[in-house]
């Protein structure tokens, strides 16, 4: 099976790793010295106690790739409407795309049954580019639950998760999602097949679409967010705005909202990865985690008074890099 790696950062270098040490032929696509890095002294992972190197074919987007079965993408979901014009030179025949990116994907109405079928969503494919230049017929959908980060170039340090949920857009179980699935198990990984990824898709969101923003307006980490009450008032508030929306569009929670936030309190003193953007100045994820979810309100037609008002203060925080607290 041969799998390309397009934006093999943290996790995606993590997933790299672990598939090389599974002997899957893959092609990590990346840039700056971080390629560097992986091509002159492999790509090293710390996890759980250990520290591993390997080597694999590293390369850059301008270069000539051959086509693979398979290509996971695991930008940051705000860099992929650029990158799409990129990623589609990858694409053979019959080429999957594992899109594996935070928030409410771009091919999240393709073949759903509702009166928005088949609709793109402006926050996050404005105009319906990526719909065009990646047709979602293409897509694998993929839930991404480890926690990884570049601490040098070349080095990841992975702190925990292994879960790669995956799922076809129309639900079906195909053979293409069932044999990555089994590449993923046979990497060591959890790779379950989901007849309704949204649902799950949604249920990370939930928490994701409050804490994240909240923690770069108050600097806050994931303890006080869902612990103090007042801070907790502002996420219970935000999360049932949500889930009237995701209802509507006939999405199933499997645990309820004090379990969802209960979970990120048993975190304690984590940083987001938004505060942490925040703090590097880095773009944040900010439509594809909270506008996404405002512009599903106004399409559904349920006014989300406190997630619209927490959506235009992190836009105005970000549009302020220099304003931010001094490290």
């Amino acid at each position: 099976m041969k799998i390309a790696i397009f934006g093999a950062g943290a996790i995606g270098g993590f997933l790299g790793v672990k598939l090389v040490q599974a002997g899957a032929d893959v092609t990590l696509i990346a840039r700056g010295p971080h390629l560097d890095a992986m091509r002159n002294n492999g790509i090293t992972l710390i996890s759980e106690g250990k520290r591993v190197t390997v080597r694999a074919h590293c390369v850059s987007e301008s270069e000539a790739i051959p086509t693979h079965d398979y290509v996971f993408v695991t930008l940051k979901a705000h860099s992929l409407p650029s990158a799409a014009p990129r990623i589609a030179r990858l694409l053979g025949a019959s080429t999957a795309l594992v899109m594996a990116l935070n928030g409410i994907p771009y091919w999240y109405f393709y073949g759903l049954d509702c009166q928005w079928r088949n609709q793109t969503l402006n926050s996050v494919d404005p105009g319906g580019l990526v719909w065009r230049v990646l047709p979602p017929a293409r897509v694998i959908g993929c839930v991404v639950y480890p926690a990884a980060e570049v601490i040098e170039p070349g080095v990841i340090s992975h702190t925990h998760g292994n879960r790669f949920s995956l799922g076809e857009p129309d639900g079906s179980k195909s053979e293409r999602v069932q044999q990555l699935a089994g590449q993923l198990i046979a990497a060591g990984l959890r790779a379950p097949v989901r007849l309704q990824l949204r649902d799950e898709l949604w249920l990370k969101l939930w928490g994701n679409l409050c804490l994240n923003p909240l923690s770069v307006l108050t600097g806050s980490n994931l303890d006080r967010l869902a612990g103090e009450p007042d801070l907790r008032d502002i996420c219970v508030t935000m999360m049932r705005e949500a889930q009237v929306v995701a209802e509507s569009l006939g999405v199933k929670f499997s645990v309820d909202l004090e379990r969802r936030l209960g979970g990120a309190l048993e975190v304690g003193e984590h940083k987001t990865s938004m505060l942490q953007d925040f703090e590097r100045g880095r773009p944040m994820e900010i439509d594809a985690l909270l506008g996404s979810v405002v512009e599903l309100g106004d399409l559904t037609g349920w006014e989300m008074p406190m997630c619209r008002a927490i959506l235009a203060l992190i836009r105005e925080r970000a549009r302020h890099p220099l304003a931010r607290e001094p490290r």
